[in-house]
């Protein structure tokens, strides 16, 4: 399967460490759209977070892992539309 096909809606996204991070919405070019609503995160984003496809370590067991520990997400989501890096 490629990597393209691993990035499906609906498909979770975890840290280095196992931790959920986030749940695909949907690919975007080279960045992955997460959903805003999120039931493990307690609620709804104000707005639509990215990750870029370069932060993809692996996929496996039907997940995406990420090269870094989920606490450091933040660091490197970008915003809508500009790429941005999200402001803490």
């Amino acid at each position: 399967m490629s990597f393209e096909e691993s990035v499906k809606p609906g498909v979770e996204i975890v840290g280095a460490d196992g931790v959920h991070v986030g749940v695909v919405d949907a690919l975007d070019g080279d960045r992955i759209r997460l959903k805003r609503k999120d039931v493990a995160h307690g609620g709804e984003s104000p707005g639509a977070r990215y990750i870029s496809v370069n932060n993809i370590a692996s996929t496996e067991g039907g997940k995406l892992w990420l090269s870094a520990n989920a606490d450091l997400v933040a660091l490197f989501e970008e915003e809508t539309q500009s790429g941005r890096p999200v402001r803490l």
